[in-house]
């Protein structure tokens, strides 16, 4: 988190515009909503073939996998939002800015490897606590069900 603040900071003061950190949640999206829909069609097909049993409640990896698409899409769509409203990403080609000058290509692709990969990487990583809490949540007894023995 440090090395993003520091990326941050640093562009502030060089002002350097960074326009694509963006794609990097973006194309990370794409593959968690198609990994969702695979894993939604698996446990549809997997929970009308089993018998209905009595088990501990779960929270199905599909909808964990929802949580980090909405998280990965919403942050995706801001930021695309954000660079459009500075004028670093335009309606015609090439699109970013930076594309049209190689030496700003360089910088862009830093960029995207450095600040687009840490925002990433911080998202999935707050799915996965997320995912955890979830888990000890659903599965710890509720507080009614405690049963007291007479001693």
């Amino acid at each position: 988190m440090t090395f993003v603040m520091y990326l941050f900071f640093y562009a502030l003061i060089k002002e350097v515009r960074i326009m694509a950190c963006f794609l990097v949640p973006a194309a990370e999206a794409v593959v968690a909503t198609v990994v969702e829909k695979t894993v939604e069609k698996k446990e549809e097909v997997k929970t009308s073939t089993d018998v209905q049993e009595e088990e501990t409640p779960t929270i199905p990896l599909s909808r964990k996998l929802k949580w980090l698409t909405y998280m990965l899409w919403g942050g995706a769509i801001l930021l695309a939002f954000e660079h459009i409203w500075h004028g670093e990403v335009v309606p015609w080609f090439p699109f970013l800015t930076a594309m049209s000058n190689p030496s700003d290509m360089s910088e862009m692709f830093h960029e995207m490897a450095t600040v687009g990969v840490c925002m990433a990487a911080l998202i999935t990583l707050v799915w996965i606590v997320m995912c955890v809490v979830a888990n000890y949540i659903v599965k710890r007894p509720a507080k009614g069900n405690t049963q007291k023995t007479a001693s």
